[in-house]
């Protein structure tokens, strides 16, 4: 009998592995963009997000191939925002993960288009789903969830609390904070689980 230690670590490696195959090869006239993507993801993670989502799926009866574009959507969502949350006019961060940051690395330009890219790409993926499952809803539920959860109703308006908190000569409220951990920090991690609920 394995470990936790060993079965996360297997689910992480899973996790890794269908998370690359969706990435973008690095070719064409715009491929520093790329590059840039797919820096900022191998750069790595505990892919927390994905075993959630996959785990919640299975968990509750989910089979088949339907839960691996969404959870590679998710990861690159999560990493979207964590290129961006480095920026200088974010929190201006050098390091992560103990690697140079996309900014760092790639300039600030590219950071933001690779951010964007990513954003972009994440929903094309997802779509991928419609295509496993054609004439079923549950994908199209899933991506409403993805994409409310990411967004102004979630990760990015938690973001903007964060931003202007730290602007604010406002002291910062037990509310205030705990809207920022519910939208920003626990909205990915609540779609992860919503997600895969839905897609079983």
């Amino acid at each position: 009998m394995s470990s936790f230690k060993e079965t996360l670590e297997q689910k992480t490696k899973e996790a890794e592995e269908i998370i690359k195959a969706y990435l973008p090869k690095e070719e064409g006239s715009q491929k520093t963009v790329m590059e840039a993507i797919n820096y900022s993801v191998k750069v790595g993670g505990k892919r927390l997000r994905p075993i959630l989502m996959r785990e919640a799926f299975t968990e509750l009866g989910g089979q088949g191939e339907l839960i691996r574009p969404f959870m590679a959507a998710l990861e690159m969502i999560h990493t979207y925002s964590l290129i961006h949350d480095d920026l200088e006019a974010m929190d201006n961060n050098e390091y992560r993960r103990g690697q140079k940051t996309t900014h760092v690395v790639y300039g600030e330009a590219m950071a933001i288009l690779a951010g964007d890219g990513l954003l972009n790409l994440a929903f094309e993926t997802a779509a991928n789903a419609f295509l496993l499952v054609p004439g079923d809803t549950k994908a199209e539920k899933a991506m409403r969830i993805l994409g409310k959860k990411a967004g102004i109703y979630g990760m990015v308006g938690g973001q903007v609390v964060d931003v202007e908190s730290e602007k604010n000569v406002e002291p910062m409220t037990r509310e205030k904070l705990d809207f920022i951990y519910r939208m920003k920090t626990s909205a990915l991690i609540e779609a992860s689980m919503l997600v895969g609920a839905i897609l079983a």
